[in-house]
């Protein structure tokens, strides 16, 4: 695809930490061949997209350490206290060294807490995983390994019962920004992005 946005030089300049105004230089950094690299020895900040999307296709690959975990969110607002309280999470962990791995729904590829992923092709921590996730008004797409694993429709009274069964039904923003930023979360071990793109699509698509 074309995209909007790559992971590369412009990188620092497209991005910030979540609630802060520069790039988080302490949090986050940038290996010789590209690769975003978090700090787990830094505070743990989650970096934030400048730009906020509410159409877009978001292709990436991630990395964790043994037992690490952190995640994607997507169509998250400043205005909660944290970007997990406004934007749904396509969760990447480590399965086998992680207790989320443990509980399908906040299992990699998930939408955390709520929705599971299925038929799903992950590869051990310490090697890099392909990651997708498209998303339109009405139809939201998660793949992992080049398979959709999940999919939901953010505008469905199924969705809004799940939100409200969960630990997000105290936040009445959750699931609901339109447009909002992307956002890649710091759980304060080290975890690498690269081939970072972002593409805005238009309202639908088939």
């Amino acid at each position: 695809m074309e995209p909007d946005l790559y992971c590369d030089e412009i990188f620092p300049t497209a991005w910030r930490g979540f609630k802060q105004p520069v790039f988080p230089e302490g949090s986050w950094r940038f290996l010789k061949d590209g690769t975003l690299q978090s700090l787990a020895e830094g505070e743990p900040v989650d970096l934030m997209t400048i730009d906020e999307y509410e159409s877009f296709e978001l292709e990436l690959e991630w990395r964790v350490s043994l037992g690490g975990n952190t995640g994607v969110l997507y169509r998250v607002s400043e205005s909660a206290a944290r970007a997990w309280q406004s934007g749904p999470e396509m969760q990447l962990v480590d399965d086998g060294g992680h207790p989320d791995g443990e509980v399908p729904e906040t299992s990699a590829g998930a939408l955390y807490g709520l929705i599971a992923p299925q038929l799903k092709i992950l590869r051990p921590a310490g090697t890099f995983n392909s990651a997708r996730i498209v998303a339109l008004p009405d139809r939201v797409e998660h793949w992992l390994n080049n398979g959709k694993v999940v999919e939901y429709d953010p505008e469905s009274e199924s969705f809004s019962e799940l939100v409200s069964k969960s630990k997000f039904k105290g936040f009445p923003d959750f699931g609901r920004v339109r447009p909002g930023h992307i956002v890649l979360q710091h759980h304060g071990n080290t975890v690498w992005f690269r081939n970072i793109r972002i593409r805005r699509l238009q309202a639908t698509l088939p």
